[in-house]
């Protein structure tokens, strides 16, 4: 009797363990990440698309800025630093951007942006503040929008 419920729970077990297995590697694509997870941009200073991104972000930065305080404080960009991307409706990227204030002192800027190449309107700056490992005092995109 117990090598005809052995026989009855290889199989069962043997079918468990494949299906267990197909469905979490089904969550990660052929490089090993998973899918819907952030990768990192390589080569970010030579990639011109992610650098027009950063532009993007510093010129959208200051025209809020302009528009909610008159002005004052505005952004230089300089240069992507780092980039990561995430497949989402679209593309979103985190950026890491060097910008100059007016005074000249370069700082790094955190900035999400997201990319939908079948709209009109592609682009959407999502947030822009100051990094973390940064001093500046300036205050985060979100809140010069309110």
């Amino acid at each position: 009797m117990e090598k005809a419920t052995l026989l009855i729970k290889l199989p069962l077990l043997t079918l468990f363990l494949l299906v267990s297995s197909a469905s979490s590697s089904a969550q990660a694509n052929a490089a090993g990440r998973k899918v819907g997870g952030r990768t990192e941009v390589k080569d970010v200073k030579n990639n011109e698309e992610v650098q027009e991104l950063g532009r993007y972000c510093v010129r959208e930065y200051n025209k809020v800025l302009q528009e909610k305080q008159g002005g004052g404080g505005l952004l230089s960009f300089s240069e992507v630093v780092k980039a990561e991307t995430q497949v989402v409706s679209g593309f979103k990227y985190y950026l890491k951007i060097s910008a100059a204030s007016s005074g000249g002192a370069r700082r790094i800027y955190d900035a999400v942006v997201v990319v939908k190449p079948w709209a009109a309107d592609s682009r959407e700056l999502l947030d822009f503040a100051p990094s973390p490992d940064s001093d500046h005092p300036s205050k985060q995109f979100l809140d010069i929008l309110v």
